[in-house]
């Protein structure tokens, strides 16, 4: 997790470094930073360019477009094509991959250290100089268009896709990352072009590396191959969704189990109560065994194999969605158990115990992911972005310990009143 203190970032035409006990940082006169965080007993360089664009900058007749772009970037540049794009780092045993989400775009590789350079040059390309070949995007809409019919056929999947919508009317966040097929089937090369020239800022695009090679070395190279790309800002300027009403819906699929989804808006990325919140969320539907939906609807009745809670901040708004599967005759029960936890959260503050053990899990959770290295480069970058800074563990454990049972409570009271849900389900014809 990554807190609300906020760095000014570089002036553009000027250079800056700066120092903390974790990462190091760097800021090109273009105004593009690099983060580095050294880590001396590991031969595996994980690097990758992070740009604040997302899914929630497309217009209407764009959806899907972000998404697109991701897949397009692999298909062919002023001097690559798409097999020597893919054969690049795997040649060396390295990995290339992307992902697009609701904000952000991320272009990343692990690599042997040895070939850290011929990585970043590899990332630099495909992200600035890619041409989009028109056979290659008749190609790829059809992939794309596989990879949308792929999650329509999966409801655990689906369900997620619609509640956003659900939550979200008429708004870019509650659209599918993915478009829908009439936007899908219309890119053009010049949507391609036009997407990138309308959205795209230097200063919002992080370059973040993990490995053990030293910080001026990550510097060189970075200023190698990315000095060169010209300083660009945009005026865009997202928009807020509109007002919340609750919304109940139910849909009927080809399925054998029904599917449930319920939620509502939650806080934003920069609001004080998003730790606290988070760690409410990980009590009741965290990735433990021993999380309160989990012990109760699967341990001790048996009416589900998994059910998953789930907070996602946004810039200037949140999402906070419950989501599991069950026959259908024990949905209802299933519901009222879920609301059984949440009216237990609102009205019985927790022990000084509980509030200890939920603590130390979370605690004990967040380290966890950090020791992943592609991982922590991947946050290291989004955080930057978001944030203007990457806190360390000790500043994370030490705002979770002030954390108290009477704010949890509050919190309680206000995000889980189910007067403010909205539900979705979908129910076997």
């Amino acid at each position: 997790m990554k807190r609300n203190n906020v760095r000014k970032r570089g002036n553009p035409k000027t250079s800056s470094l700066s120092l903390t006990e974790e990462y190091q940082t760097h800021t090109l006169a273009n105004g593009i930073r690099i983060a580095h965080k050294q880590v001396p007993h590991t031969q595996i360089a994980h690097c990758g360019i992070m740009l604040d664009i997302g899914s929630r900058d497309e217009l209407v007749s764009q959806q899907g477009l972000a998404h697109f772009w991701e897949h397009m970037a692999f298909k062919g540049t002023e001097k690559r094509s798409s097999y020597h794009i893919i054969n690049r780092l795997e040649n060396v045993g390295g990995e290339l991959n992307a992902y697009t989400t609701k904000e952000k775009i991320c272009f990343h590789a692990s690599v042997l250290d040895d070939h850290f350079d011929k990585a970043m040059e590899l990332l630099t390309d495909i992200t600035f100089n890619s041409v989009f070949p028109e056979k290659q995007i008749e190609r790829e809409r059809n992939v794309i268009l596989e990879e949308m019919s792929m999650y329509v056929d999966s409801p655990e999947d689906a369900i997620q896709d619609d509640f956003d919508q659900l939550v979200f009317p008429d708004h870019a966040l509650g659209n599918n990352i993915l478009g829908i097929a009439e936007t899908v089937n219309s890119f053009t090369r010049e949507d391609l072009f036009k997407f990138i020239q309308d959205n795209i800022d230097t200063e919002r695009i992080v370059v973040s590396s993990v490995s053990r090679l030293p910080f001026s070395k990550v510097v060189k190279v970075a200023e190698k191959y990315l000095g060169g790309i010209p300083f660009k800002k945009t005026n865009r300027i997202r928009q807020a969704p509109l007002a919340y009403v609750p919304v109940q819906q139910q849909k009927e699929r080809s399925i054998s189990q029904a599917q449930c989804a319920m939620g509502q808006p939650a806080y934003a990325l920069l609001d004080d109560r998003r730790l606290p919140f988070f760690m409410l969320v990980n009590l009741l539907g965290g990735p433990g065994m021993n999380s309160r939906f989990n012990l109760s609807l699967r341990e001790k009745y048996g009416f589900v194999y998994s059910i998953e809670g789930n907070y996602t901040p946004y810039l200037d708004t949140g999402f906070m969605g419950i989501f599991f599967g069950t026959e259908k005759k024990q949905l209802n029960k299933s519901i009222s158990l879920i609301h059984k936890e949440l009216k237990r959260v609102r009205e019985v503050p927790l022990s000084v115990l509980q509030l200890h053990q939920t603590k130390v899990q979370l605690m004990g959770q967040l380290a966890m992911s950090e020791e992943s290295n592609m991982s922590f480069m991947l946050m290291m970058a989004k955080s930057l972005l978001d944030t203007g800074r990457v806190d360390s563990l000790p500043e994370i454990f030490s705002e979770i310990e002030a954390i108290t049972s009477a704010q949890l409570q509050d919190i309680a009271q206000e995000m889980f009143n189910e007067q403010n849900f909205s539900y979705l389900t979908f129910l076997p014809e």
